[in-house]
């Protein structure tokens, strides 16, 4: 038996991939103590495991009032902080007033032998770096050994590109841990050769014939096969989006707003084209532009007749300084990405889950809240929250369970007598 207790716990995908592990070795585990502070998340991890309230950290007596039962792993998915700092390093102390602060505190008091921690991969350069550094001094202080990993779920058999960062503490001893760091492919349309387990991919995972109210606007689908001249598996990985070129489908080649000239079309494409240019700014998603600016790449003598039109029809809009600005940003389309049947997700995100789309059996429309979950590696037993707006915002904040459940099975496989050690405890 291992006792185990799931911080920040969310839907409970962490535990998941824990059970999973501990049930191929045929090892039983049991939750001792789970935490989440948001109301909605504790609503599903109810309907999946025991019944669980909100519980806020910070203000949770876990000494005192509420003395934990005996455990050997500690599971945190905690959320990515800067630390204060005043002078040297002081490791342990630097983490007050964090979320990570109460993992290290439970680690210190109750010495569990093994810590699972899942971030996001931008806390290796968090606050410069800093914020790393603290955590793993912290943990190097309450005396535990760490490796971590950045892999990308798509290396371990989920159908997304989505990078985290994962580490695993035993206390006291040094350990093996044969996975190495999987980084895979960027791009969501190729795979890389590398992957530790056999891929998936979007076709793997879709529904045959969910609900029609998962199905696009008539209208939407009308302006995408007049744009496709009827073919609509040309769709498959094109993107939705103004203020991008390549692969993008502009909502002016739809129509979304109103009929556009060949002249307004030429000139939007000129503006996207050209506002990421360094000349005009070095701001990543490009910035508004000036008349004269926009003068420098546009000839006609019919400029301002043009802007104004598209103004009025709403595809520009006006900033402040009478800059020009395009007006749609990805999440205006009903879709924003199309995914490819023979490719993987970009990565989910609670914002935008719910304009993910796929043309399959005929039909335009957004993925369903299962199939956000299979992109996660959650098992179709898992029951979703009945809300579908909640359901899609926690696939987007999951982790990928697959990942989780190969990790920890290759690290209780290659650290037999830890493991042994933990059983007996």
């Amino acid at each position: 038996m291992i006792n185990f207790v799931d911080l920040f716990s969310g839907t409970g995908g962490i535990r998941l991939g824990l059970e999973q592990a501990l049930n191929d070795l045929s090892v039983k585990g049991q939750c001792v103590f789970s935490a989440e502070i948001n109301k909605k998340a504790c609503e599903t991890y109810s309907l999946n495991f025991e019944k669980q309230a909100p519980i806020d950290l910070t203000k949770f007596d876990f000494v005192n009032e509420h003395k934990l039962p005996n455990f050997q792993v500690l599971l945190a998915g905690f959320p990515c902080q800067a630390f204060s700092y005043a002078g040297k390093r002081r490791g342990f102390e630097d983490t007050r007033g964090t979320l990570f602060f109460n993992v290290a505190e439970i680690s210190r008091h109750y010495r569990p032998k093994v810590l699972f921690l899942e971030n996001v991969r931008g806390l290796t350069t968090h606050d410069g770096g800093r914020t790393f550094e603290t955590i793993k001094n912290t943990l190097e202080d309450l005396g535990y050994f760490v490796k971590w990993r950045i892999i990308n779920s798509s290396e371990m058999g989920v159908p997304q590109n989505r990078f985290r960062l994962y580490g695993i503490a035993v206390l006291g001893e040094d350990f093996n841990l044969s996975i190495p760091d999987l980084l895979g492919a960027k791009d969501t349309h190729s795979i890389s050769d590398n992957s530790f387990i056999s891929h998936k991919y979007i076709r793997d995972i879709l529904e045959d014939d969910p609900d029609k109210k998962y199905d696009c606007s008539p209208a939407f689908r009308k302006a995408l096969e007049r744009y496709f001249c009827g073919n609509l598996k040309k769709i498959d990985g094109r993107r939705c989006i103004d203020s991008r070129n390549g692969n993008s489908i502009h909502s002016w080649e739809l129509d979304l707003k109103g009929r556009t000239t060949k002249e307004e079309r030429e000139l939007l494409d000129l503006i996207v084209a050209n506002r990421r240019k360094h000349q005009f700014g070095v701001h990543q998603d490009g910035k508004a532009l000036s008349l004269e600016q926009i003068k420098s790449f546009y000839r006609g003598n019919d400029i301002k007749e043009i802007l104004d039109s598209l103004l009025k029809k709403g595809y520009l809009r006006l900033d402040k300084g009478n800059l020009f600005n395009l007006k749609s940003g990805n999440m205006t389309f009903e879709i924003f990405k199309f995914l490819d049947h023979d490719g993987v997700s970009i990565t989910l995100t609670s914002s935008d889950c719910n304009r993910l789309g796929i043309f399959h059996n005929n039909r335009l429309r957004r993925l369903t809240p299962r199939e956000c979950a299979r992109i996660q590696g959650y098992p179709d037993s898992y029951i979703l929250h009945p809300d579908d707006r909640c359901a899609y915002h926690q696939m987007g904040n999951a982790v990928s369970v697959p990942v989780i459940h190969k990790l920890l099975y290759a690290f209780f496989s290659e650290n037999p007598e830890i493991f042994k050690g933990m059983q007996e405890a």
